[in-house]
């Protein structure tokens, strides 16, 4: 393997002969790394955490961290991070805590640029992408395909449902719907459908089009969201929705926190 003379390894860390560890790099003594690895300088990999095969982390980045919790005591939490990853610089993800159930789990394929920092106990799926300064609190969900943008935080305890695309500097203290458009500069409102994105990921015209009456239902019916749900079921009864729509409908049912409208 390659590990450059300056790099700190510690005793336990389990390093595949296919990885790169760079210089002034410092490994934890319960780090497990995947094939193919490669650490480019300077990066902290800490605690109980495991990195997935053919990963790229960049200077200065902090993984495993302990939690950025009062009530985190030292117990052995856990990240886990999937493939394919490029964590770009002074990123940092904090492991889990007991009360979020002691694990953060980052998927695969992700792109997570520049100073992005992802609290304990999130839950960030596959084929994301974090832009430089954004900033998810414990506890935050985000599900596969969704695009934040630059310096856009995100509350504690919400969920970025799948294929949403958020504004650059967009305040997020509720749910976002899937496959949406949510922008500041809509005061904080959901606008429409993700169109451009949905294309790009295979979505077919008559799924857009079913998208866009049901976003019709939720924004612009007049109708409460208690009512344009139950107008979205009743077309998905009838055949008239298909299972994108059933998954947005499921979304807004589960939601804790209120979905941005």
């Amino acid at each position: 393997m390659s590990i450059h003379p300056t790099a700190i390894v510690a005793e336990g860390a389990v390093i595949p002969e296919s990885c790169t560890i760079g210089p002034y790099c410092t490994l934890g003594p319960n780090v497990f790394l995947g094939e193919r690895c490669e650490l480019v300088s300077h990066v902290v990999l800490d605690g109980h955490l495991t990195l997935g095969d053919d990963n790229r982390v960049f200077s200065f980045a902090c993984l495993g961290i302990s939690p950025q919790d009062l009530k985190y005591k030292g117990e052995p939490t856990r990240l886990v991070i999937g493939n394919k990853n490029d964590i770009r610089e002074y990123v940092t993800i904090s492991r889990g805590t007991v009360g979020g159930g002691g694990i953060t789990r980052i998927g695969s394929n992700n792109l997570i640029m520049a100073y992005v920092h992802i609290g304990h106990d999130c839950v960030v799926g596959s084929h994301c992408i974090l832009p430089n300064g954004s900033t998810l609190a414990g506890h935050v969900t985000v599900e596969d395909h969704a695009t934040l943008s630059a310096n856009a935080p995100v509350h504690q305890f919400c969920t970025i449902g799948r294929y949403a695309y958020i504004g650059g500097g967009t305040t997020i203290t509720q749910d976002v719907l899937p496959y949406s458009l949510t922008s500041i500069e809509r005061n904080n409102h959901a606008y429409g459908i993700n169109k451009v994105g949905l294309e790009r990921r295979g979505f077919t015209p008559d799924e857009i089009k079913q998208l866009r009456v049901a976003y019709k239902l939720l924004q612009a019916s007049r109708l409460n969201t208690t009512d344009a749900l139950a107008a979205i079921r009743e077309k998905i009864a009838s055949g008239e929705f298909g299972e994108k729509v059933a998954y947005l409908a499921d979304f807004i049912a589960k939601s804790e926190r209120g979905v941005i409208k």
